[in-house]
Order: C-alpha cells, then sequence, then structure tokens
C-alpha cells in the first residue's frame, strides 16, 4: 500500500479570486473542477496541485500549516507578491531569515532567504 501526496486543499471565501491570484504568484495555470472548485496545475506534474475549495467562513486564527517558497532573490520576490496584493504579518517570529507573508485571504505563508 502507498500514497502519492496528490493535493493540497485550500479553503477561502472567494475561490475564483484567491486562486486566481495563487496562479499569478506562482505562474501555474488555474483550472475550473466539474465541482465548482479551482485547481492550480503543478507544471509537469511537479508536486501536487492546489485545490480551491469554497467555504462561508473566513479565516480565523494562525494556520495550522503553511507554504514555504525560496527564491531566487528574497526581496525582489517579497517586493513583487507584496505588489501584487500580500501583506507582511507578525506571527511572533522576531528577527529571522525568511519573511512572512499572507495573501488576500489571510493565509500566512513564508519567503526564504535565496539559495546560494
Amino acid at each position: 500500500m502507498g500514497l502519492r501526496f496528490s493535493e493540497i486543499c485550500i479553503d477561502a471565501t472567494d475561490i475564483r479570486m484567491l486562486s486566481a491570484w495563487w496562479s499569478q504568484v506562482l505562474g501555474w495555470p488555474a483550472e475550473n473542477t466539474d465541482d465548482g472548485d479551482v485547481t492550480l496545475r503543478a507544471p509537469g506534474g511537479v508536486g501536487p496541485d492546489w485545490l480551491f475549495l469554497a467555504v462561508p467562513e473566513g479565516k480565523a486564527v494562525k494556520n495550522r500549516i503553511h507554504f514555504d517558497f525560496t527564491p531566487d532573490d528574497q526581496d525582489a520576490e517579497v517586493e513583487r507578491v507584496i505588489g501584487l496584493g500580500a501583506r507582511r504579518v507578525d506571527i511572533g517570529q522576531g528577527e529571522q531569515s525568511w519573511v512572512v507573508l499572507a495573501d488576500p485571504e489571510g493565509n500566512e505563508f513564508c519567503i526564504l532567504a535565496a539559495d546560494g
């Protein structure tokens, strides 16, 4: 018996807006599903797809799981994503090498220091 990591499910009050935002951030294509959800397809099948599911309630507390992204240029990527609508958030991380941001629905994610 084995498991394949195929999808990350993301609850959102506005799945069209949030999936379009992440599609722009990641450069991944968005597709409507037969169930009315939206999927972002990982390019070349590398990594899980992101499935956006509609929920009536907004985010209420800090994420229990979040995404970390490693850019080529941390400062440039932070500014690019903020320009798209992310915002800096303080979740008690203190002074660190990573930057904590939130997407338009408040989901936290980190942009790590660049490799090398």
